[in-house]
C-alpha cells in the first residue's frame, strides 16, 4: 500500500463519505482530515497488518473483507463481505482500542483514507455530524448482524433437524435417538410415568431384495415407515435404528397398550401396498416386533436390549408376531 497524496490535496469531500456526510461546511473536519494519507492499494493485495486501530474509508475502488478465523467477527462488519466507495470500516477497532482483526483485500485497484484511531477520536469531540454518523452506522451494523445471526440460527436449526432424520424413510435416525431417548428415560424415571418400547425387524427382508430388487427393498422400507408414521399418537416417535430395523417410542404407555400398538402395527404391516404399479406383482411385508418397557432403574440401554430380546423370540417362534418381554422379577 503506497500513500499517493493526502486528503486536503486529493480532490475528495468530506460530505461524499457516509462518516463524514453533511460535514462538507465544517471546517473544523476539514482541517482535521487534511493532513490525513490517500493510500494506493492494487487489485489482489492487503493491507498490511498493523498493530495500532486505523480507520479506513474506500474513495475509490472495492474492498473485501475476510471473517477473523479466530473470533468469527470482521471487524464489526460480519455482516459485510465487500466495501464500497464512502463506506468505511475498522470502527469497532477504534472505539475499543484494539487492532484490526479481519484481512481486508483490494477486489480492483483502489484509494484509501486512512484515520489514525486518536484522530477519529477528535472527529468525534469536535463535530457532532461525525458522532451521529457514526452512531448512525453503528446501529446500522449492528442490526445487519443480528438479522444475520437470526438468519443463521434457522439454518443451523434446519440442518440440525435434517441431520437428525434418516435419508430414505424420513424416520428419526440414530443420532437423535442416542441424544433423545436418555432424556425420555430421565423423564419417565423422574415422573414414574411408563415408558414403552417397540423393536421392529422385517421379516425376510434380504430375500424381499434378492427376489425384487434393492430399489423396490428402498421402497419396502419407506412403505414400512409410512405405516408406523401413520398409526402413531403425535407424542410418538418413529426411529430407523439400522437397515431393516426400526423402532417405535411410546411415551406414558404402559406395557398392555405397548403391545396393542405392536398388534396394531404388525396387521397393518401385513396390508400395506408396496408397488402402487399393478402390472407388477404385489408382495406384501410382514415385520416381527419385541415390546418392553422401562422398569425402576433400568438405562436406556437395557431397555432396547429387553426390547431386542423380545423381538429375537418373535423371529424365533416364526416372525410376523409381536413378543413382550420376559420379566422374570
Amino acid at each position: 500500500m503506497k500513500q499517493i497524496s493526502t486528503f486536503g490535496k486529493s480532490g475528495y469531500r468530506p460530505g461524499n463519505l457516509q462518516l463524514l456526510r453533511d460535514a462538507n461546511d465544517d471546517a473544523t473536519v476539514t482541517k482535521l482530515l487534511a493532513n490525513c494519507p490517500v493510500m494506493r492499494l492494487e487489485a489482489g493485495k492487503a493491507i498490511p497488518e498493523s498493530n495500532q486501530a486505523q480507520l479506513y474509508i474506500v474513495l475509490r475502488g472495492v474492498l473485501a473483507v475476510e471473517t477473523d478465523s479466530n473470533t468469527g467477527v470482521a471487524d464489526g462488519n460480519g455482516s459485510v463481505s465487500k466495501v464500497l466507495p464512502g463506506e468505511s470500516l475498522g470502527e469497532q477497532s477504534v472505539l475499543d482500542e484494539e487492532a484490526n482483526l479481519s484481512r481486508i483485500t483490494a477486489l480492483e485497484d483502489s484509494e484509501i483514507l486512512v484515520i489514525e484511531a486518536d484522530l477519529v477520536w477528535k472527529l468525534i469531540d469536535r463535530s457532532n455530524v461525525v458522532a451521529r454518523n457514526l452512531l448512525r452506522l453503528l446501529s446500522f451494523r449492528i442490526r445487519a448482524a443480528n438479522a444475520q445471526l437470526r438468519t443463521r440460527q434457522k439454518l443451523g436449526e434446519f440442518y440440525r433437524r435434517l441431520s437428525m432424520n434418516d435419508g430414505l424413510t424420513g424416520l428419526y435416525n440414530r443420532a437423535w435417538l442416542n441424544d433423545l431417548l436418555p432424556k425420555l428415560a430421565a423423564t419417565a424415571h423422574n415422573s414414574g410415568a411408563p415408558l414403552a418400547l417397540i423393536m421392529i425387524d422385517l421379516d425376510h427382508f434380504k430375500r424381499f431384495n434378492d427376489t425384487h430388487g434393492h430399489l423396490a427393498g428402498d421402497q419396502a422400507l419407506r412403505t414400512a415407515a409410512q405405516v408406523l408414521s401413520g398409526a402413531l399418537r403425535p407424542t410418538d416417535f418413529a426411529v430407523r435404528y439400522g437397515g431393516e430395523e426400526m423402532m417405535v417410542l411410546l411415551p406414558d404407555t404402559n406395557g398392555k397398550m405397548a403391545v396393542a400398538v405392536a398388534e396394531r402395527l404388525c396387521e397393518r404391516m401385513q396390508q400395506a401396498v408396496v408397488f402402487a404399479d399393478m402390472r407388477q406383482p404385489m408382495p406384501h411385508i410382514t415385520a416381527s416386533f419385541g415390546v418392553a418397557t422401562l422398569r425402576p432403574q433400568q438405562s436406556e440401554q437395557d431397555l432396547i436390549a429387553s426390547a431386542d430380546a423380545a423381538l429375537y423370540r418373535a423371529k424365533e417362534l416364526g416372525r410376523n408376531q409381536v413378543m413382550q418381554e420376559a420379566l422374570t422379577d
